[in-house]
């Protein structure tokens, strides 16, 4: 199993922004499809956003034009800049690295807001 790490999660008050980082030495990711899922308690583990191999980004609709997902080739990882944060944004954010027959995840990293 290829671990993921993610950082960068804490606690913001709302309207505040954090940047969250999902790194591996196991693979490369820049052929992976990489996407960031949250999980609020209660609720089912939801995609955030996702960026491809080829760069192209989706978001879900509670996180468009406040989220934005990127990579970082020559440091082998993927971001994801949050700003104009709100309270349902609160959740744990996983990152994930997938492709034809290979689907990898983190361990998840908190990231509450609440003032």
């Amino acid at each position: 199993q290829v671990p993921l790490v993610e950082s960068g999660g804490g606690l913001v008050q709302p309207g505040g922004s954090l940047r969250l980082s999902c790194g591996t030495s196991g693979i490369n990711i820049n052929i992976y499809r990489m996407a960031w899922y949250r999980q609020a308690p209660g609720r089912q583990r939801e995609l955030v956003a996702a960026i491809t191999s080829g760069g192209i980004t989706t978001y879900a609709d509670s996180v468009k034009g406040r989220f934005t997902i990127s990579r970082d080739n020559a440091k082998n990882t993927v971001n994801l800049q949050m700003t104009s944060l709100k309270s349902e944004d609160t959740a744990v954010y996983y990152c994930n690295a997938n492709r034809v027959l290979r689907d990898y995840w983190g361990q998840g990293t908190q990231v509450t807001v609440s003032s």
